[in-house]
């Protein structure tokens, strides 16, 4: 069975994985990948490969349509053979400001208490689509409030549920465009704060940081109207 060491460890910068397929679009696919693959609006990681007699660059990290975690190099080249030990090596830096934004949107969903219809991250920033009829009136104190959270350096902690019990709790789901990560019999759920001082629980696959204060200051961006019910609220790392 495939090991995901994204999730094992997000803060793992190299890890040794053996090459157990290539795929016809000339990507490869190992047995413990470090690389997150691209979903939940979080992108792939990128990076590259080190093993006897070559590297390789990674430019990103897909699924396959059979669920398989893909990394994709960032041009034609020879892929090692399979069952080759390769040394995956991330784009550290990228993956922690992905890891920061990802992070300071889930506090985002916690100043705009309203159901979320869509999101992006990026290195720089994120941002979320929220079912909001008309936009907020003072974007500088959603920035206090988000700096708030960010400068309490709450604790970012993970735990694990069944499906069943996740269909009984309808409520920990934000997200109304993104099915939370189920199917494999239990899903993951992300803490900010304590079991007795919670912050937000949700059911997310992604890489987050330790706890808040590694986030570092945010702002609020713009605010753009999508459609009669949507506004898209965009959050910059400032620093």
């Amino acid at each position: 069975m495939t090991e995901l060491l994204f999730l094992k460890d997000a803060y793992q910068k190299e890890a040794i994985g053996v090459v157990i397929d290539h795929t016809p679009e000339g990507g490869l696919i190992v047995d413990a990948p470090l690389f997150y693959a691209t979903s939940g609006g979080q992108p792939g990681d990128s990076g590259h490969l080190k093993w006897d007699s070559g590297q390789l660059e990674i430019a990103t990290t897909i699924k396959s349509p059979e669920g398989s975690i893909v990394l994709v190099p960032s041009e034609p080249a020879k892929l090692p053979p399979v069952g080759t030990d390769v040394m995956q090596v991330l784009d550290w830096p990228r993956r922690h400001r992905h890891m920061r934004v990802h992070t300071a949107l889930h506090l985002l969903s916690v100043v705009v208490p309203l159901p979320v219809t869509g999101g992006a991250i990026g290195a720089e920033k994120g941002r979320l689509d929220f079912d909001m009829p008309e936009a907020p009136e003072d974007k500088q104190a959603l920035t206090d409030a988000l700096n708030r959270l960010i400068a309490d350096d709450l604790p970012v902690t993970e735990e694990w549920i069944t499906d069943a019990e996740l269909a009984a709790n309808p409520g920990l789901v934000k997200t109304m465009s993104v099915a939370p990560p189920k199917g494999a019999g239990k899903v993951r759920l992300v803490r900010i704060g304590t079991e007795t001082q919670q912050v937000d629980l949700q059911p997310c696959g992604g890489t987050h940081v330790a706890s808040t204060g590694e986030i570092g200051p945010v702002r609020i961006g713009k605010i753009e109207k999508k459609g009669r019910q949507n506004r898209r609220v965009y959050l910059h790392l400032d620093g």
